[in-house]
């Protein structure tokens, strides 16, 4: 399903001598929540003015972050424009956008040692990253520090019958279920391996090309470097479509490493999603890639046991009044300010972020605070699992032959069906047909999930 939503800009983003100015369009910012606004929004926040260290870099990795929003790696095919996403937190920007098939989320972060100016404000916006900036990015060369403003000039004067730059672009909702399922997923990576600027460039270079690149491919360890092994060990990180890793080469001349993250694996491991991030001079470029190159994100139903719980939407009413685009989003101060215990402020997150609204930067191990375009009551009707186990349970459905704490067995009737679930701890397991399918990697079946919000029901 597809949204359309309308840019408006004041002019072009433009690459001028000696500047850099992205223009903006809508956003929210910490100055408009506290001030005179009750929305929070802003049609054209100003972010940012100061000076590029690094002008060649920034430029390169900025030209990768749109080139990925207009990318379809799965069936490739001609698509639209879709512009990235900014936040600015005060320290640092943040730009990111999702492949048009939603399996690829990539991220640039230009970190204070990368930047010399002003953090006008802290929130976030689109930014327009036309064809003619494109082309004229890609010829960016280190030397004079470059100026960047992100958002309109201050001293800019615009008059009621000023031109509006408009374009409408359709949104796919599937990037919002995007963010939210790298959340969840990316909270159970560690880093796995560190690679040194030569191997990386070497290790990438190397990878299968769009026409051999077919499944899943499982790289260990080895040394200095990863090694291709046949199947899943300990410690190994899974890449599937090894192709969907391009975004990253144009950088390899500017990078010092390569880390690669991961979750736990043992020989019986099935696909899994993986983080590669660049390390650059005063920046990070990140691409974090999905389980399976023929499906994005927004199916993995990571996010679906999170939205579960009974208060969640409350508390996440209650934690979103206490973010302010902070760097670093602290789990325990969040649940001292709140008065909620920590796994409520987890679940609390969670639900924040599958509506767009929390990230998680690996190379900090920390979350951030950011906001997108859609109204976060959209998270349910975007989770279509967890409406139809609500419906399960109005409807008397869940029938427990057990149930007691560590060991619960139930059946559930579905249409002219019956389907049988067991909970054995952490362990859970289902007779219909989508599990016997997903076998549980793509998140609980409806069943599942009625059967867990009866038991929150009964207490």
């Amino acid at each position: 399903m597809e949204a359309t939503q309308t840019y408006s800009y004041r002019r072009p983003s433009l690459l001028r001598p000696g500047g850099l100015g992205l223009e903006t369009s809508g956003g929210t910012t910490a100055r408009s929540l506290a001030a005179t606004n009750p929305s929070g929004t802003d049609a054209h926040p100003q972010f940012f003015t100061g000076f590029l260290q690094r002008p060649a870099v920034a430029a390169a990795g900025l030209l990768a972050v749109a080139e990925v929003a207009r990318t379809r790696y799965f069936q490739p095919a001609e698509t639209s424009f879709r512009d990235p996403v900014v936040t600015s937190d005060g320290e640092r920007l943040r730009f990111e956008s999702f492949s048009v098939c939603g399996g690829v989320h990539l991220r640039l972060d230009v970190l204070a040692a990368g930047h010399d100016g002003d953090v006008v404000d802290r929130g976030t916006t689109n930014v327009d990253v036309n064809e003619p900036l494109r082309r004229a990015l890609s010829g960016v060369l280190d030397g004079a520090a470059l100026h960047l403003s992100v958002g309109p000039d201050e001293v800019t004067v615009t008059t009621k019958t000023e031109k509006l730059v408009e374009r409408k672009v359709p949104l796919p909702r599937r990037w919002v279920r995007g963010f939210g399922e790298i959340y969840v997923l990316s909270g159970e990576f560690d880093a796995r391996a560190e690679l040194s600027a030569a191997e990386a460039a070497r290790f990438l270079r190397a990878l299968p090309s769009q026409r051999r690149a077919s499944g899943a491919f499982w790289f260990a360890p080895a040394g200095r470097s990863l090694r291709l092994v046949s199947r899943p060990v300990p410690g190994a990180v899974c890449l599937a479509g090894p192709q969907r890793l391009a975004a990253l080469l144009p950088l390899l001349r500017f990078a010092s490493g390569l880390r690669v993250y991961g979750p736990v694996v043992n020989a019986s491991s099935q696909a899994v999603a993986s983080a590669w991030e660049v390390t650059l001079p005063g920046m990070r470029l990140t691409a974090t890639v999905s389980p399976d190159a023929t499906r994005g994100f927004s199916g993995e139903g990571a996010v679906l046991d999170a939205l579960s719980g009974d208060t969640v939407a409350e508390d996440a009413d209650l934690i979103s009044a206490l973010l302010a685009f902070e760097p670093h989003i602290d789990t325990p101060t969040l649940a001292a300010e709140s008065g909620l215990d920590q796994t409520r402020v987890r679940a609390a997150l969670v639900r924040l972020g599958a509506a767009g609204r929390i990230g998680r930067d690996l190379a900090e191990a920390a979350s951030f605070h950011r906001e997108l375009p859609f109204d976060g009551a959209v998270v349910e009707a975007l989770n279509p699992r967890h409406g139809a186990a609500r419906a399960l349970v109005a409807a008397g459905a869940v029938q427990f032959e057990r149930n007691r704490p560590g060991d619960v067995a139930a059946l559930v009737s579905s249409g002219t069906d019956t389907h049988r679930v067991r909970l054995d701890g952490d362990r859970r397991s289902c007779t219909c047909i989508w599990y016997a399918k997903h076998l549980g990697t793509r998140g609980p079946c409806k069943h599942v999930l009625a059967v867990q919000q009866s038991m929150r029901v009964e207490g």
